[in-house]
């Protein structure tokens, strides 16, 4: 149940690979791309490439997963963003 009190700007909650099935990681990453619509530049990527790309950027620790509270969803999230939020080091 959503606390309607809590700050908008809570941080958001690292999930790590390891506390993840292969299938979860597919649908986050599914999800991710279907809804981000992201601009890969001139050339068109097929959404298995994206897929391919987004999970070597998870591996490498370049982008995070990442569970919202307030939300309740889980989404992808930058390495410097996600230390800009929550004050980490690099």
């Amino acid at each position: 149940m959503k606390d309607p009190g809590r700050a908008a700007t809570e941080v958001p909650i690292e999930v790590r690979l390891d506390q993840l099935s292969a299938e979860a990681i597919a649908g986050v990453i599914e999800s991710f791309i279907l809804r981000e619509g992201t601009d890969y530049g001139l050339a068109e990527v097929s959404f298995e490439k994206k897929a391919e790309q987004l999970r070597l950027q998870i591996k490498k620790g370049e982008i995070r997963i990442v569970f919202d509270r307030i939300s309740e969803t889980v989404s992808l999230i930058a390495d410097r963003d996600f230390r800009r939020l929550t004050g980490a080091k690099p």
